[in-house]
């Protein structure tokens, strides 16, 4: 036994040694391709496909942040719409340096999904890919991006990637519009 654990410590005394001050510095440029991403955003604009082909718009956050001594980073994401306050999920982002590809898995609770992702900075926007159960592919694009603002949607298909579907978008701005300096 290590002590007496405190009443409010939640059995996980160490979690305050997840997050990062910033970037691993030998893996720095690569890292901020997503890298980027840090901070907290408003979601101002998020449309998703319904089953009747109309589109339902909704609002929210997303908010990143470097963690496991800046190999890795977390995104929580939340709908924030109409009194609706949704959990949404959380992804971990981590870089594969001998693939040069994006390990990713994202959790969402709320929708008793887990879902892994891989991919890479294509051009000037970035694709993760996942490979569903049900033999539908699906892909999350981070496109239009600028320092302080993005656009970002999910695709889907069920023909081997031959034609995509758009099933959700959003655009997104970093809340304040000032990026952050990360600290190297």
């Amino acid at each position: 036994m290590h002590g007496t654990r405190k009443i409010g410590d939640n059995g996980a005394p160490q979690i305050k040694h997840l997050t990062a001050s910033g970037p691993f510095k030998p893996l720095k440029n690569k890292l901020m391709q997503l890298g980027r991403f840090v901070g907290d955003w408003d979601i101002v604009d998020a449309r998703s496909l319904q089953e009747d082909g109309t589109w339902m718009s909704s609002k929210g956050e997303m908010h990143s942040g470097w963690i496991l001594e800046g190999t890795a980073l977390q995104d929580v994401w939340r709908s924030v719409s109409d009194g609706i306050d949704d959990t949404g999920g959380t992804t971990i982002h981590v870089y594969d340096s001998e693939l040069d590809i994006w390990n990713s898995v994202w959790f969402s609770p709320s929708q008793e999904t887990i879902r892994g992702f891989v991919g890479k900075k294509r051009g000037k926007t970035i694709v993760l890919e996942s490979k569903e159960t049900n033999r539908k592919l699906l892909r999350w694009v981070y496109y239009d991006l600028s320092e302080n603002s993005f656009k970002w949607r999910s695709e889907s298909s069920t023909d081997s990637g031959k034609s995509w579907i758009t099933t959700e978008k959003m655009s997104i701005r970093r809340q304040g519009g000032n990026h952050p300096k990360n600290k190297t």
